[in-house]
């Protein structure tokens, strides 16, 4: 699933024996899978029949389960949500006895149906016949409908959505990941519509009354998560790659806007069978396109039926950028790496859900890299990480291996650690290993686990026998505990053309000061600038020595998951030699550094050095990240505008230069880079009060219908966001009297979006009220309230508590613990603190209330940045400021 690199280098471990290293592993205790039914009972194969009503939202089911008893019972449980039961019967397949019919209860809270028999039956294989009925939601939960807008009028979509744990509202089911089945399905559909699940179909029969009745292949065996039916008004476009039907499906008309994506497919296909040694297996795999959006997610991988949201899979040439290109290429290889790693092999419970997406993200990161290289994604990998950290600095985090015990702490589990710090920790494994040696203990864990369930030490097995060296220790230091290693850089002494380098280990967090650090073995890669690297496992203290004498840079090249604190001399080296640095490393000290000053580790002058000293010529994305700090701490000078104009002024200054070479127009021959900062440059100089791009952002968005140069595409999205900004209510109502006229969903969705950007308090509560009228579409009001919450923190979540029960039906469940208060995340007032604690003891159950508590850790730090930092600020702006 979808939420959201580095050349690796071979390391060999430089004068550090691996003997302690080695003595201190030791092998994970054996885990049964988690289940939250009663163990006993093991389906096999599901033959499903499904009647949608599509007009009155609703449908008629039919299922029998071929199941194993494996001791004898008088009861059989299985998860069921939302569904009404009409009949049930149980009927051995090879036992010669009777069985009485069971009576059907349900635990509406548990989510589970109990099937009770009037006495116990032997073990055996039995088939347990079941005729139900369901609800077709409005938004992304189990079976659900997308109504979108046509040149021909108001259409109707069917499409599911099962991961975590909603299986069971379209088929009462073994809905846990470890209960891998087969699956027939049949669903009666109308005859002018395209039924599509993750099998081709086998039959079709006419029905009568504009029905037919379509039967798909049985699938391999798999999660109940991973099965999938969509029904509506498509087209498709396919092509084959080694043996295998590739498709796109998209609302009629729109297929022409997936060309990039089954292009991609294409390639990402061949690079991924060879890759995993093992060829995708199904005989088709396609992406599915829908309208709309969900809170929760863009894209999801069920297994040859990828469903994905039309944002991150379209590209319409009138409002498409370069960046949603890039965007639609990492999606479509992070769902295909799915298919692997999560669909032919799967993590046994939520608790390994790092398996799926940490992979998934590196080996989309990979792939993006290895086939676009003009993209440059390969800088990527210092945002990916420092997404991570953010999340993993303070005290709320988790470990990438958690605990979940719940639905709801399941679907939390969809976050950074599991996604960014995932593929970093995994970047970091290849680094240390090889990235052959990586490969084949890849390869070796999908063949030895295909079609079955697996932990994270069967992973790390596989690698550390590929390697013939332990990594079992540091993966573990990685993946079982939470936080983030701080190397520090305590002393450097040149002698005779090497410098000795001094290390040792604590821990950085954001909001705990005296915490007694955690320990972990950490892999590092440290050179002089421009010297030979050289490598090591960090276990508390220790020495290193390195060729040359000058500045030492310490995780060279980025791999590594971990701060780097210098002395003051030390960074006051690098900085003098900024522009020396590879662009990957100037990032990952940029990183460093912002971190380490706003927690009070440095000061916070190093990060404004680290601006001024960034070169006239460097790397657009290095512009890009000094851009985003400065974006960063106007932010903290909100309702100060005398200091805020300070800061701007100098920001300003620093930036108009860039922008001036870069300038409005694309030239041939520029760089993909520096298309992608030309439009970072025009919404940071936008925020900061630069009136002349404003002036200019405006003058183009009113030549744009008279002068179709004006507004070239590239720009489109950008002008129009920094105007919606800025709007009055004039341009604000021509906004909306754009997106009530827009019949296009992908471009409408983005017009409903501009309208909640607005700096306006009124304006800013006109898109709330907006948002709670059934005009932007169901599935684009939660958003709409969430992007006008970036801005008017306060205004959105009192509205959004204040209208509950509106809001609740705009929001998918698997997001419900974590919406409301992340709406008030980018507030500054502790009154929000108090706001997002009583609506989680209200609303919120005990155990699920790590979101709630996280947002709140962080307005805490931001608060504290604002107080305690913001004077270093004006002070170095004092000094050094024009």
């Amino acid at each position: 699933m979808r939420r959201y690199l580095v050349s690796a280098i071979a390391l060999a471990l430089a004068g550090v024996s691996m003997a302690p290293l080695a003595a201190q592993t030791k092998a994970a205790p054996v885990r049964e899978a988690t289940t939250q039914l009663p163990r006993g009972v093991v389906p096999t194969h599901y033959d499903v029949a499904i009647v949608p009503h599509a007009d009155k939202l609703t449908f008629d089911g039919k299922v029998t389960i071929t199941l194993n008893v494996l001791k004898p019972t008088s009861s059989i449980t299985l998860n069921a949500a939302d569904l009404t039961f009409h009949s049930a019967t149980l009927t051995p397949t090879r036992l010669k006895i009777a069985v009485p019919t069971p009576t059907v209860s349900v635990d509406a809270k548990a989510q589970t149906a109990t099937f009770t028999l009037s006495h116990p039956i032997p073990a055996g294989q039995y088939k347990l016949a079941m005729d139900y009925s369901g609800k077709v939601e409005t938004q992304a939960n189990g079976l659900f409908a997308l109504d979108y807008d046509t040149k021909d009028g108001k259409k109707r979509a069917l499409y599911t959505q099962f991961e975590n744990s909603d299986a069971r509202r379209f088929i009462p089911s073994w809905d846990e990941p470890n209960y891998k089945a087969t699956f027939d399905l049949t669903a009666t559909v109308p005859s002018d519509e395209m039924a599509v699940s993750n099998m081709p179909i086998a039959s079709k029969k006419g029905l009568g009354n504009g029905l037919t009745e379509v039967h798909f292949g049985q699938s391999p065996k798999m999660s109940t998560y991973l099965l999938f039916f969509s029904v509506g008004d498509f087209e498709r476009a396919t092509e084959k790659v080694d043996g295998t039907e590739i498709g796109v499906i998209t609302q009629k008309g729109m297929v022409k806007q997936a060309g990039f994506t089954l292009d991609s497919a294409r390639a990402v296909l061949k690079e991924y069978n060879d890759y995993f040694g093992v060829p995708y297996p199904l005989p088709k795999l396609d992406n599915i396109a829908a309208p709309g959006q969900s809170q929760f997610f863009s894209a999801m991988e069920n297994w040859g039926a990828i469903f994905t949201f039309e944002y991150a899979l379209l590209l319409d040439p009138s409002i498409s950028t370069q960046g949603d290109k890039q965007r639609v290429f990492n999606t479509a290889a992070h769902e295909m790496a799915h298919q692997w790693f999560g669909d032919l092999v799967t993590m046994s419970w939520w608790d390994d859900l790092w398996l799926n997406e940490g992979f998934a993200s590196w080996m989309a990161a990979r792939t993006t890299e290895k086939l676009h290289p003009e993209w440059h994604t390969n800088l990527d990998l210092v945002g990916t990480r420092e997404g991570a950290m953010s999340l993993d600095a303070v005290a709320t985090t988790h470990p990438v291996v958690q605990h979940v015990e719940t639905v709801e702490q399941a679907s939390q589990a969809f976050d950074s650690i599991t996604y960014s710090k995932g593929e970093a920790v995994i970047t970091m494994l290849e680094a240390y290993v090889g990235p052959e040696t990586w490969r084949t203990g890849v390869r070796n864990y999908i063949k030895a686990h295909e079609y079955g369930n697996t932990v994270s030490d069967d992973l790390w097995k596989s690698v550390q026998a590929a390697a013939g060296k332990p990594i079992m220790q540091i993966a573990h230091d990685f993946t079982l505990q939470p936080g983030i290693p701080l190397v520090n850089v305590q002393s450097l002494a040149c002698n005779a053309g090497s410098t000795k380098v001094l290390l040792s280990q604590g821990e950085f967090t954001k909001d705990r000061p005296d915490k007694k650090p955690l320990r972990w073995h950490v892999p590092v890669i440290a050179q002089t600038v421009g010297g030979k690297p050289v490598t090591t496992v960090l276990d508390g203290k220790g020495t290193l020595t390195v060729p040359g004498c000058g500045p030492v840079l310490v995780n060279a090249g980025q791999a590594g998951y971990y701060r780097t604190l210098y002395s003051t001399a030390g960074f006051d080296a690098l900085k003098g030699d900024f522009a020396k640095l590879k662009p990957i490393d100037q990032l990952g000290l940029m990183g460093d550094t912002w971190a380490l000053a706003m927690a009070g580790k440095e000061p916070v002058a190093n990060v404004l050095a680290l601006a001024q000293a960034t070169p006239a010529d460097a790397d657009p994305q290095v512009w890009g990240e000094v851009a985003g700090y400065f974006d960063a701490i106007d932010n903290y000078y909100d309702g100060d505008a005398a200091r805020q104009e300070r800061f701007r002024a100098f920001a300003r200054s620093r930036l108009r230069p860039v922008f001036a070479r870069i300038g409005w127009e694309a030239k041939a021959g520029e760089s993909v880079p520096t298309t992608l900062l030309r439009t970072q440059l025009i919404g940071s100089l936008a925020e900061l009060g630069d009136q002349d791009v404003i002036a200019e952002a405006r003058r183009r968005f009113a030549a744009q219908k008279t002068d179709p140069k004006a507004l070239p595409v590239a720009l489109r999205k950008t002008v129009t966001a920094v105007v919606a900004r800025s709007a009055d209510t004039a341009t604000w109502n021509q906004l909306h009297a754009e997106a009530k006229a827009e019949t296009t969903p992908l471009i409408k969705d983005q017009l409903y979006a501009m309208l909640s950007l607005a700096k306006d308090d009124t304006l800013a509560k006109q898109a709330l009220d907006l948002a709670l009228t059934p005009e932007p579409g169901a599935t684009n009001s939660a958003g709409m309230i969430r992007i006008v919450a970036y801005r008017h923190p306060d205004m959105a979540f009192d509205f959004a508590v204040a209208h509950r029960d509106q809001v609740d039906k705009l929001v998918d469940s698997t997001s419900a613990s974590r919406y409301y208060p992340a709406l008030g995340a980018s507030s500054l007032k502790p009154e929000m603190i108090d706001k997002i604690k009583a609506y989680a003891d209200a609303h919120i159950a005990k155990s699920s209330q790590r979101v709630a508590n996280t947002v709140i850790a962080n307005i805490q730090y931001r608060m504290m940045i604002r107080n305690d930092r913001l004077p270093d600020v004006d002070a170095w702006l004092a000094k050094h400021a024009d």
